[in-house]
């Protein structure tokens, strides 16, 4: 068995729409950057071959948990005759564009991979991820990467060390109708990936970050009230989640500090809908610069 497996979150330091495709999939260009606030799993091999998880999420079923179809997708690609008992432990928001689910599916396609003895290379499990999601290859390719096409075309790139307030708005945001939406700007000019090469999150822009602020107030109300606090964040992914950049972690602890007291103090007066602080939770978290699990892998 294995315990307490990784299952980093992901930040898209920026995330630029460039073009859609005939088939409707958005033409995207963005760097992933892995950060530790992570979910956490352990995974036990099943001698009766079933797929089982075990998870503190409600209502989610089964055949819609990405880590039972990664596990079952991984089982029909090796044919094996071994199951798995999954556990998850979730840390990382639901809905905050930081990739959890995702995540937590290349961890099992990593973890079963070794458990089960399938030798398949980083490649063979990209592709499987793939057909799961769109951002489950990054976290199987493990490292800072420029990505381009559907967001599965991946460049790695060196990111430098910086740590991170994240910040959860009272708030999920659903992906699908965000990508949807007339208004969303998808002609962003192009950029390389030498325009990029050294800089973090004072590069570009989110595209999705304007849709979603006109759709979802509170994620409006939660990046004023970070601004008017002094610290301007930027949105991750779809959203709703936000985060603000700093260089090392003492200095994103400080500024934890300040926000978390100002968010108690708010939430302790404020009630109701119209509750005067947006903010639910508030975590300190430190750039990676490869996933925990990256060398588990024979490229």
């Amino acid at each position: 068995m294995l315990y307490d497996l990784p299952a980093p979150a992901k930040l898209n330091l920026f995330l630029h729409v460039v073009g859609r495709r005939p088939d409707g999939y958005h033409l995207l260009q963005t760097v992933f950057r892995f950060i530790d606030l992570a979910d956490c799993l352990d995974i036990d091999i099943r001698r009766d071959g079933q797929v089982h998880r075990e998870t503190d999420m409600r209502g989610l079923l089964p055949e819609q948990d990405l880590v039972v179809r990664a596990a079952r997708a991984l089982k029909q690609h090796t044919g094996t005759h071994l199951g798995a008992q999954i556990r998850v432990r979730k840390r990382i928001p639901s809905g905050g564009g930081l990739g959890g689910g995702s995540s937590d599916a290349a961890t099992v396609l990593i973890a079963l991979n070794r458990l089960w003895n399938a030798g398949l290379s980083r490649e063979d499990l990209m592709r499987i991820g793939l057909t799961l999601g769109a951002d489950v290859p990054v976290f199987v390719f493990g490292q800072g990467a420029f990505a381009q096409g559907i967001g599965d075309l991946l460049t790695a790139v060196e990111l430098p060390q910086r740590a991170y307030v994240v910040v959860q708005p009272a708030q999920s945001v659903p992906t699908e109708g965000v990508f949807k939406d007339p208004d969303l700007t998808r002609d962003t000019d192009p950029v390389k990936i030498t325009d990029f090469s050294g800089r973090s999150s004072d590069f570009g822009h989110n595209d999705l970050q304007a849709v979603v602020v006109r759709r979802y107030p509170i994620v409006k109300r939660a990046l004023d009230w970070l601004d008017h606090a002094g610290f301007p964040a930027r949105m991750t992914g779809s959203g709703a989640c936000l985060f603000i950049e700093f260089p090392d972690l003492a200095q994103a602890t400080i500024a934890h500090q300040k926000l978390t007291a100002k968010m108690r103090a708010e939430h302790s007066v404020a009630t109701g809908v119209n509750a005067a602080c947006p903010v639910q939770a508030l975590m300190v978290s430190n750039g990676l610069a490869e996933h925990p699990l990256r060398q588990w892998i024979e490229s």
